[in-house]
């Protein structure tokens, strides 16, 4: 059941997915980073994936009861870590950050009231890339203002660790078990009809980790094609052209 009414009867409860997977050097930072938030009426889900040390003593140590530790007893990968997340929610709000990954402290209060004053049902903002220190990013990911489903086919505008969605209006948010399972997530949902705006200011951080920093390019192309052929049912003929796009798209943005 969606509690919507933890704290008073104008103030939200807003889940946090927190997937994690041999992540103990980062963790903490990452469950500071929304303890840190001035939007206060939240609960964190944490759901390590059977990583090879539990992090529960990690969790534990913050003594916040809205943290909440569950451990899978076998890998089944981040989307199934997701999708328990999602299914153990009790905000009428979810939002994802992954062990790794840092949110600005007033994120959710400005992403809240973004939502609340517009009534809009999916949204995510602006965020930088870091390496290893998130005082020194490395580049701003501005978005656009909104996409539909048909503009989000060019290319996945929307970082995970940005997105907000309201459960009252979006009701089922399932991740597949596939490669770019949150650009297939985000295709789903927007073809029943919801249109995703952005908040145009820089929230979060993202960690590029030395796998994202090599930029296994083929690999992202290959996932892509199927998100195009497989997940979305794509005729050739407009895979093909999406396809064109995305390629064009990723050569403006990383070299001009």
């Amino acid at each position: 059941m969606i509690d919507t009414t933890t704290k008073s009867q104008t103030v939200p409860l807003v889940s946090i997915i927190m997937p994690a997977y041999n992540s103990r050097n980062t963790i903490s930072e990452s469950i500071q980073s929304v303890i840190g938030q001035t939007f206060t009426n939240w609960e964190l889900l944490i759901i390590d994936d059977c990583s090879l040390k539990s992090m529960k003593d990690i969790a534990e140590s913050f003594h916040d009861e809205r943290i909440r530790y569950i451990r899978f007893l076998k890998n089944r990968g981040v989307a199934a870590a997701r999708n328990t997340g999602i299914s153990q929610a009790k905000g009428r709000y979810i939002a994802f950050l992954d062990s790794d990954d840092l949110w600005l402290p007033e994120k959710l209060e400005k992403q809240i009231q973004f939502m609340e004053k517009n009534y809009y049902a999916f949204t995510y903002t602006w965020y930088r890339q870091f390496v290893t220190d998130p005082t020194q990013p490395i580049r701003l990911v501005k978005t656009k203002a909104s996409v539909d489903y048909q503009a989000l086919l060019y290319g996945n505008d929307i970082g995970c660790l940005t997105v907000m969605i309201d459960r009252l209006q979006v009701p089922h948010i399932e991740m597949p078990g596939r490669h770019h399972e949150d650009y297939i997530t985000w295709l789903n949902i927007l073809k029943e009809g919801i249109k995703a705006y952005s908040l145009p200011q820089d929230l979060a951080r993202y960690r590029m980790s030395k796998k994202s920093l090599s930029g296994n390019k083929k690999k992202s192309l290959i996932w892509t094609w199927k998100v195009y052929r497989e997940s979305q049912n794509l005729s050739l003929l407009a895979a093909s052209w999406y396809m064109a796009c995305y390629i064009v798209g990723g050569i403006k943005k990383h070299y001009f």
